[in-house]
């Protein structure tokens, strides 16, 4: 079986950009919880519809890791299906394999609805049922795992069983919506077994049950779990990382080059850059002044894959950095 040094696990689908005009965002204090809200009942105009294949979480991070050069595989299952087939084949065209890719007779490739207006967007989404078999896909030096749907309780049981047999393995978790919703203690042995931990601040605070502590308290919580590395993402304003030694660092975000399109993907860009760069054999500290990078480059682009960097781009990024681009010892 061919060595992979990277596989990442995860539900993949095709999107639907739909460009809107005539809406309107509300927030509230400290621009939280925003609402996009359009006429009920009415005929609302759109500007143009972009479909995507083949993304996702764990699709977009495999994306990622074989553009910066890395032997990428994705472990998914599709509809056997037209979509199903566009996606095989637009993965392969960006050099991920598709050997542990199923397509599922009676099943359809998942379908999202991505309602994009200004430069963010909110996704309607609808997971397929699928029959979640892990097949044995070696002894990787990582494992990426991602989003998965809401009927896969038994599914991450088997996951973590095939790390408990594979234990040279190691594992980056960026949890997805029900992965979250599942909480740590069901997922403990997953934890246990996470080299590095990825997510959003908001994503921490429901997680731990607390929108009151200080992000490095967050990071701590989730350390005690079992991750080594613990990195938490803040949007535009930078990202958060507890190293395995217990030091913390904050790291602002790469300066954009113009303003953002829009911003789907732009998480997976630098958690899956940032696990690609330990791959290739980048300290931390040096993993995360890279990955913002990408993120930087996605969102000028319409999703999460075109605007991903080669690594000989994102040195060359590096290279042209503000001084002050450099990641910053939390006391």
């Amino acid at each position: 079986m061919k060595k992979y040094d990277f596989v990442a696990i995860g539900d993949t689908v095709v999107d639907a950009f739909i460009r809107l005009t005539d809406a309107e965002v509300t927030c509230g204090v400290d621009n939280a919880n925003c609402k996009l809200s359009m006429d009920f009942g009415a005929k609302i105009p759109f500007e143009s519809v972009t479909e995507l294949p083949a993304v996702g979480n764990s699709a977009n991070a495999s994306v990622a890791a074989a553009r910066l050069g890395l032997n990428a595989a994705l472990v998914t299952n599709l509809g056997l299906d037209t979509r199903g087939d566009v996606s095989i084949a637009e993965l392969q065209h960006n050099n991920v394999s598709t050997e542990f890719i199923k397509q599922q007779t009676g099943k359809k490739t998942n379908y999202h609805y991505v309602l994009w207006y200004s430069d963010d967007r909110t996704i309607l989404i609808n997971h397929e049922k699928y029959n979640y078999e892990l097949p044995d896909f070696g002894e990787p030096s990582w494992v990426y795992l991602s989003s998965l749907g809401g009927d896969t309780l038994a599914y991450h049981d088997s996951i973590a069983e095939y790390f408990e047999q594979h234990p040279s393995i190691k594992v980056a978790f960026q949890p997805g919506t029900f992965q979250l919703k599942l909480g740590l203690e069901r997922l403990k042995k997953l934890y246990a077994h996470t080299e590095v931990f990825i997510c959003n601040l908001e994503e921490a605070q429901g997680l731990l049950g607390d929108t009151k502590s200080s992000v490095q308290e967050l990071m701590r919580r989730i350390h005690m779990y079992g991750p080594k590395i613990v990195l938490i993402s803040d949007g535009k304003r930078g990202a958060y990382l507890l190293s395995s030694t217990g030091k913390m660092y904050f790291m602002p975000p790469y300066p954009d080059a113009l303003p953002p399109l829009e911003r789907t993907g732009a998480g997976d860009a630098f958690a899956s850059t940032f696990v690609s760069e330990l791959i290739l054999g980048k300290d931390i500290l040096e993993a995360l002044r890279i990955a913002p990078i990408n993120s930087m480059s996605v969102v000028q682009h319409i999703g999460a894959q075109e605007g991903l960097l080669s690594q000989e781009a994102l040195l060359s990024y590096l290279e042209i950095a503000p001084a002050d681009y450099v990641a910053q010892e939390l006391i």
